[in-house]
């Protein structure tokens, strides 16, 4: 990835362009680089922000979707962002929905691509067989409907993370706290509109899933990318953006 890492009081993000603030999350298993066409496609109009979510760093009693988003909030405050058009894959959905009920006076839009908060297949739940290498690139070529997104230095990321104890047992106590945290009851309260840009293949948050998010946030708009899983914007990045461009013109177009 060509984009240079900031570092300042404890954060380290990426941070391109100039214009209103596009404020990306990533997910669990995910990486800043998971959103590199985004960026590409997006900072000459927009100010993109892409934070790394400290998950392998948080007390482990503490390690949950909630705290992850208290961190967030700490790094709005520190960069002072405003009228932020918040976007999440999976589990950073699940994180920039809690953001929007916490602070809706900060979040303008709403992006949500094969988000957590009501129903996904996790990861694995656990990994009986981290050790093989086989196993975890089974896993990983399970996120996407091409098996051939599943790189081999994707897999090498993963196989790497997942055998570290330290990260492992964090990864599932937070996979544990994204399940707990059902958001039905909660998401008739968003208000803001919101983009949904899912997968019709996804087999961690099925279509489903983006269908009962349709349902139930009140002003919202799903858009489908066909031969596409769990992480559209890796996947089918063209498709998305454009998708992506449009929900963003359309939001415009209401104000």
């Amino acid at each position: 990835m060509n984009f240079a890492l900031k570092e300042e009081k404890g954060f380290i993000y990426i941070e391109e362009g100039q214009g209103e603030v596009l404020l990306l999350l990533h997910g669990l298993m995910g990486a800043l680089s998971n959103w590199e066409q985004v960026i590409e496609e997006f900072k000459n109009e927009y100010r993109v922000i892409i934070p790394i979510l400290p998950i392998y760093d948080l007390p482990l009693l503490t390690t949950g979707v909630k705290t992850l988003t208290k961190y967030v909030h700490r790094f709005v405050r520190h960069k002072g962002l405003s009228n932020i058009t918040l976007l999440g894959n999976s589990l950073g959905g699940h994180v920039a929905l809690i953001y929007c009920l916490s602070h809706p006076q900060l979040v303008k839009t709403l992006v949500l691509t094969g988000s957590s908060g009501l129903y996904e297949n996790a990861f694995g739940g656990s990994f009986p067989r981290r050790e093989s290498y086989d196993f975890v690139k089974e896993k990983v070529e399970y996120t996407f409907y091409d098996p051939k997104t599943a790189t081999k230095d994707l897999v090498d990321e993963v196989f790497i993370t997942i055998n570290d104890r330290n990260k492992v047992v964090r990864i599932l106590a937070m996979a544990k706290s994204a399940i707990r945290h059902n958001m039905n009851k909660e998401l008739h309260k968003i208000k803001i509109p919101v983009g949904l840009i899912w997968g019709r293949n996804d087999k961690i948050t099925p279509p489903e899933v983006a269908v009962e998010f349709n349902e139930l946030l009140p002003d919202s708009e799903l858009y489908w990318i066909d031969q596409c899983g769990h992480a559209p914007m890796m996947e089918q990045p063209e498709e998305f953006n454009r998708y992506l461009k449009t929900f963003l013109e359309n939001t415009k177009l209401k104000v």
